[in-house]
């Protein structure tokens, strides 16, 4: 059993656990290994908190808390491209991450469910995210929230392999 709440500054490090953790399991055979072997707690844990004592920083994060702290972590906030085919506000989800070993308990699920409230609540009609066009597991998941692909596609460089990642969306 887990409760989401909005992240506290003394989540970084366990959030950052989740992220990286979370990037050596569900990208292992996608991205290249040394990259994700490259990837440190404590360099993401650095990074997260200055973006999040950035002022004036627009997105929001929440954490699945269970008995051993944060399990999951999701961040959205306004989307960062234009989104064509929609009319309204669109958010979106910039990254959503359960601990490994919890992935298929349902808290994937609820970190999104509260995201997409919170995005109602802040006025986005719509959300958009990317997703690695190879991570089918991750693709799947998003598939059964009412996601969809919508054509958009872009490349991104991991240790000079480049790999495709696509844009889904769904209303909210």
């Amino acid at each position: 059993m887990v409760r989401v709440r909005e992240m506290e500054e003394g989540d970084i490090e366990a959030v950052s656990a989740v992220r990286v953790r979370g990037w050596q399991a569900a990208y292992a055979g996608i991205v290249p290994r040394g990259y994700l072997d490259a990837m440190a707690v404590e360099d993401d844990a650095a990074r997260r908190r200055e973006w999040f004592r950035h002022p004036g920083r627009e997105s929001v994060d929440l954490v699945a808390v269970g008995g051993r702290g944060p399990v999951g972590w999701v961040c959205f906030g306004p989307s960062r491209g234009e989104v064509s085919g929609v009319t309204g506000r669109v958010g979106e989800v910039y990254a959503l991450y359960v601990a490994p070993d919890l992935i298929g308990t349902g808290i994937g699920r609820e970190l999104l469910g509260e995201a997409h409230t919170a995005m109602t609540g802040r006025g986005f009609e719509a959300s958009a995210l990317w997703v690695l066009q190879d991570n089918l597991r991750a693709r799947r998941f998003y598939e059964r929230a009412g996601y969809r692909a919508d054509g958009a596609a872009q490349d991104d460089v991991y240790d000079d392999v480049i790999l495709s990642e696509l844009r889904y969306r769904r209303e909210l």
